[in-house]
């Protein structure tokens, strides 16, 4: 599990994209894979089937194919935790 921390508490206001926590490399073999997620999410809305996008990506390792195949996005989650930051809206 990988976690985005920052000690600046209005940080997740000012990222302009923070949707995203993909890890950077494969963890198996280290190829970078973490630019290939939008990409991916993209090649999923126009109708490719998973297979043919992370072919389409390049990647053709199964170790690479599963860092996209299983990423679960939990940003959304982890921000409702993020209390500082909630101090200062409601303050």
């Amino acid at each position: 599990l990988l976690l985005l921390f920052h000690k600046d508490p209005s940080f997740a206001k000012t990222t302009s994209d923070p949707t995203m926590i993909i890890p950077v490399r494969c963890f198996t073999c280290g190829k970078v894979v973490g630019n290939k997620w939008e990409t991916y999410l993209s090649l999923l809305q126009a109708d490719y089937s998973e297979g043919d996008a992370l072919d389409e990506l390049g990647l053709r390792r199964y170790c690479c194919r599963r860092m996209l195949l299983t990423h679960v996005d939990l940003i959304e989650k982890l921000l409702n935790y993020n209390t500082e930051a909630a101090e200062i809206t409601e303050g």
